[in-house]
C-alpha cells in the first residue's frame, strides 16, 4: 500500500512526539522512588476485620462488619471512602501491597479489601487504613511488604539477633520475603517496574503469644529494642521510623509496658512512637466474631481505628525526618 506523501510529515511529527512521551514517561518512572513500609506482626496484623459477612450464627448477624460501620452515619464520614456509589469496596491506585499468607496464594496488587489471612475479599488488617493515611501524605506511590503470621512470640519465633540464641525463624522470613518482594517489584506490580525503592519505615503490631511464654513479657522491651536495632542494621537504615501499636486488646499492663518502655529508649528517640490502641476496643454484642477477644472480635472499626492510628504516627516521624 502507497503512503499519501502529503501525510508523511504529519506521520513524522506523531511518530516524534509519541517517542517523546513515552521517553518522558520512562525518564518519570525510573526516577521516582516507591516509598515500601514493612509491616509485622502476628494474627492481627494477618488481619482479622470482618467486611461483609453476616451470617447470624457465625458472625453475629454482621453487626461490627464494616458494611455495618460504613451504614453508620458518623463513621461513614470518617471511612466512608471505602465503598462507591453503588456499593463496591473502592481502591487505591497509587498503594500496594505485597502479603504472602501462611497458606494459600501470594496476594499482590492495589490496597483494597482482601489483604488478609483469609481467602477472597471478606476481610481486611490494619494495612487498610494505615496504607490510605501514608498514601495520601505521600506523592510517590506506596508499598506495604506485610510479613505476619498467627500464633507467633517475638521471644522466639520473632527473636531477633540481638537477643543472642537462636534466631527466630519468623524474624529470618520476614527479611527474606522483603528483600523477595523489591526483587520481583516489577512482576508483582507492573505500575511499578523500573522504579527505585526505599524502606520508609516499620510497623510492629504483635504481642499477644508473648503472654504465654515464660520470661516473655520481662524481656520484651529488650527483645524488641533488638528488634528495632536489627532490622535498621539489616536494612542499612539507622535512622528508620518505627511504630508500634499497643496489643490493646489484652488486659496486660505488663505487655503494654514493654511495648511502650521499647520506643522511649534513649537510642530510639524521635524515631520510635507507641501507639495506644485499647480505645479502640469493641464490645463483643457489637462484633461479627463474639468469642474473638484475640482478633479485636473481628469487629471492623476497631481494625480501622488501630490502622488510622498506626498511619497517622507513620507520618509523624516521617515529617521528622531530614
Amino acid at each position: 500500500m502507497k503512503t499519501d506523501a502529503s501525510m508523511t510529515p504529519l506521520i513524522l511529527v506523531t511518530l516524534l512526539l509519541s517517542a517523546i512521551v513515552t521517553a518522558q514517561e520512562r525518564a518519570v518512572d525510573e526516577s521516582t522512588t516507591v516509598k515500601v513500609f514493612l509491616l509485622a506482626g502476628q494474627s492481627n496484623m494477618e488481619g482479622h476485620a470482618v467486611a461483609d459477612l453476616d451470617h447470624e450464627e457465625h458472625y453475629n448477624g454482621g453487626r461490627g462488619n464494616l458494611k455495618s460501620v460504613l451504614a453508620d452515619e458518623d463513621l461513614s464520614k470518617t471511612y466512608g471512602h471505602w465503598v462507591d456509589s453503588e456499593g463496591r469496596w473502592t481502591t487505591r491506585d497509587d498503594v500496594f501491597v505485597s502479603y504472602r499468607p501462611a497458606r494459600g496464594p501470594m496476594k499482590a496488587g492495589p490496597l483494597s479489601i482482601g489483604y488478609a489471612v483469609h481467602p477472597g475479599a471478606h476481610h481486611f488488617g490494619p494495612e487498610l487504613e494505615f496504607g490510605r493515611v501514608v498514601g495520601d501524605h505521600f506523592e510517590e506511590p506506596v508499598l506495604l511488604v506485610k510479613t505476619c503470621w498467627g500464633g507467633k512470640s517475638l521471644m522466639e519465633d520473632f527473636r531477633p539477633p540481638g537477643s543472642g540464641g537462636e534466631v527466630g525463624p519468623c524474624y529470618r522470613r520476614m527479611i527474606e520475603e522483603y528483600h523477595e518482594a523489591i526483587a520481583e517489584l516489577g512482576d508483582r506490580f507492573p505500575e511499578l517496574k523500573g522504579m527505585k525503592t526505599e524502606l520508609a519505615g516499620f510497623v510492629w503490631f504483635q504481642g499477644w503469644n508473648d503472654m504465654y511464654v515464660e520470661g516473655a513479657l520481662d524481656a520484651y522491651a529488650e527483645n524488641l529494642s533488638n528488634l528495632i536495632k536489627d532490622v535498621r542494621r539489616e536494612f542499612q537504615s539507622p535512622d528508620l521510623p518505627f511504630v508500634v501499636g499497643q496489643t490493646g486488646n489484652a488486659d496486660n499492663e505488663a505487655l503494654w509496658e514493654g511495648q511502650r518502655a521499647a520506643t522511649l529508649r534513649p537510642e530510639f528517640k524521635g524515631q520510635a512512637i507507641y501507639v495506644p490502641t485499647r480505645s479502640f476496643l469493641r464490645d463483643p454484642d457489637d462484633s461479627p466474631n463474639k468469642g474473638h477477644a484475640h482478633h479485636w472480635f473481628g469487629n471492623a472499626e476497631s481494625y480501622l481505628r488501630v490502622g488510622t492510628g498506626l498511619g497517622r504516627a507513620m507520618v509523624t516521624l516521617q515529617k521528622r525526618r531530614p
